[in-house]
């Protein structure tokens, strides 16, 4: 008996054990569970355009955006682009393209998200359209460095490639080189970068509208124009 009062001790301690793990297990199940706040709305679709409560967590990105379009405009698409992706460039006209059809109603705003390293130009590109801003050309520079995509994008070295297009939009070219490194322009780069995550965006392009996500395949145009039209249609009302 004396020997099998220790192993009797081990059981009924581990039966006690087995008891209070059984309850918190149970008192755990029981809790509420605190729901996480959402980021970023679910999908946009032409059933479902009303726009979403905005994000309260959500950087702010570089004040003021680099848009297109009125403020007040029914629809505002807001782009976190790389200039050398090249699904970004095939977005550029269809961008441009609904900028023309939808007018004072559509909004675009771009943000700068150059995904380094695996773009080795990326930055430099962020960084000229930057430049360019403060001298009042981004979209000048935006538009000329899309465009041209395969020229540079290859190069070995793409600065004088992109003080070229600095010349054709009529940048004064020494303050230009100056804003490259510039505060400001690493600063605004930072902050769209820090919108861009906290959004919970991975790739490019990443497109919003009216703060809902727009799936990729939904970018051409024959699918982004019922969703800008549908939102139209909603907020008309």
């Amino acid at each position: 008996m004396k020997r099998a009062l220790p192993f009797l001790l081990i059981a009924a301690v581990l039966a006690i054990a087995l008891v209070i793990a059984w309850s918190l297990m149970r008192s755990g199940t029981d809790a509420p569970i605190p729901s996480a706040t959402p980021v970023v709305s679910q999908s946009v679709s032409p059933n479902n355009p009303a726009p979403p409560t905005p994000a309260a967590i959500a950087e702010p990105g570089a004040d003021p955006p680099h848009a297109e379009g009125p403020a007040n405009a029914l629809v505002t698409i807001e782009e976190f682009g790389d200039f050398q992706c090249p699904p970004c460039a095939m977005l550029h006209p269809v961008l441009k393209e609904m900028e023309k059809e939808f007018g004072s109603k559509l909004r675009v705003i771009f943000r700068e998200f150059p995904l380094v390293p695996a773009h080795e130009h990326a930055l430099s590109a962020a960084r000229s359209a930057e430049a360019a801003a403060l001298q009042g050309k981004f979209w000048e520079m935006h538009d000329l460095i899309y465009t041209n995509q395969n020229a540079w994008k290859n190069a070995f070295d793409v600065r004088p490639i992109f003080e070229e297009y600095a010349k054709t939009i009529g940048l004064n070219l020494e303050r230009y080189r100056q804003d490259l490194t510039s505060e400001t322009v690493q600063n605004r780069i930072f902050l769209d970068g820090k919108r861009a995550r906290a959004l919970g965006v991975k790739g490019t392009p990443t497109v919003f509208l009216n703060g809902r996500e727009v799936p990729f395949p939904s970018l051409e145009p024959t699918k982004l124009r019922p969703l800008i039209e549908a939102e139209i249609a909603s907020r008309s009302k």
